[in-house]
């Protein structure tokens, strides 16, 4: 205890000493001195003021040249402009982003402190916006990966429409009867979308119901020389279409064997440096033609002529399917046109469409 004592009295002491220290220093401390004193802290900031405002400029000066930079690559690259707005925008917030705290800095002030506030303030602001948040990395997928792009026909969601708009946070569609659908990204890209616009060509399907004692011959020839005049019609003319496939079943998709091709080593990064840009680009160009033949052989070898084959022997009638490729683009118009020719003409060639009939019997007593 008396150890204890003994100690605190030392330090009120030595406390005491260090007070009397300060205030012999102040009365020695004259009024000249502090005006030397100020000059040289205002000397001191002036110049930090200045450095920080050349910096500033100098900066931004920097900035505009990278973004112009990064917008001329993005497009000479045909980025879309989409995602090109959003890196552009990005880029720009970051580097500006970066110069204030710069400026901060040379102004003496602590920027540690700032970063902090605008950490417990990011962390904030998502925990609040989390469903925001997840709606833009859905945009951001989006715009990277490209499932669809404004033009197409999508469906998803529940909604089916053209794609007007690809924002950060939504995509607008307009749908056939001119309503605007606004849909979140994110579960646009954690969920299937049909890209109907995705493939040049589309198949169109009928199911035709006639009389059981009607011709079959009659109604499929009927139905064929109704596609021989369309020029909608696709016959043998797509990519994934190969000539040993003319005799095969139309109404099948049949399994080849893959003609592959060995691709060539593709250039690395450093090759791509230091070698000349046109071996480097032949290099890549090889590469390119045997990576989309390859791919090429993966699709399913397929004929385009339309077909008319029996599908079901139902209780009351034949049940024919009808099959023709189209462009994707006419789907829909080739589908409710032959809808009315097949109704109109094929009961001219003695076809009848059967319908659903009862028959009552009356016994009298």
């Amino acid at each position: 205890m008396l150890q204890d004592n003994n100690d605190l009295v030392n330090i009120i002491t030595s406390k005491g000493s260090d007070a009397a220290e300060g205030i012999d220093q102040l009365k020695n401390f004259s009024f000249n001195d502090f005006i030397a004193d100020l000059s040289e802290r205002l000397v001191n900031f002036a110049i930090n003021v200045a450095i920080a405002i050349a910096v500033f400029y100098i900066g931004k000066f920097v900035i505009h040249r990278i973004y112009r930079i990064v917008a001329s690559i993005l497009v000479r690259r045909q980025v879309d402009n989409s995602l090109t707005t959003f890196i552009l925008s990005f880029v720009k917030i970051v580097l500006y982003f970066i110069l204030i705290i710069t400026v901060i800095g040379i102004l003496g002030i602590e920027t540690s402190s700032f970063l902090a506030l605008f950490a417990s303030a990011g962390v904030a602001i998502g925990m609040a916006l989390s469903g925001t948040l997840q709606n833009f990395a859905g945009g951001v997928l989006i715009l990277l990966l490209k499932p669809y792009k404004v033009g197409d026909y999508i469906e998803a969601q529940g909604y089916a429409g053209y794609v007007r708009e690809i924002q950060i946070f939504h995509t607008v569609i307009t749908t056939y009867d001119n309503k605007a659908i606004i849909i979140p990204n994110g579960g646009l890209s954690t969920s299937s979308v049909n890209n109907w616009s995705r493939e040049e060509y589309r198949r169109v399907e009928w199911d035709i119901s006639i009389s059981y004692g009607d011709n079959v011959d009659t109604a499929r020839k009927a139905i064929l020389d109704m596609f021989a005049d369309d020029h909608r019609i696709i016959r043998q003319s797509a990519d994934e279409t190969h000539p040993d496939d003319a005799d095969t079943d139309t109404a099948t998709d049949s399994p080849a064997t893959p003609d592959f091709v060995p691709e060539p080593k593709r250039p690395g990064f450093f090759r791509r440096i230091f070698t000349r840009k046109d071996k480097v680009k032949e290099a890549l160009d090889r590469w390119q033609e045997a990576h989309d033949h390859n791919i090429k052989a993966l699709k399913p070898r397929v004929t385009r002529d339309p077909s008319v084959v029996v599908d079901d022997l139902a209780d009351s009638s034949i049940k024919l399917q009808v099959r023709a490729w189209v462009e994707s683009s006419n789907y829909w118009d080739v589908f409710y046109d032959y809808n009315e020719r097949i109704y109109k003409e094929l009961p001219s060639h003695g076809i009848h469409f059967p319908f659903p009939q009862m028959d009552v019997h009356i016994r009298q007593h």
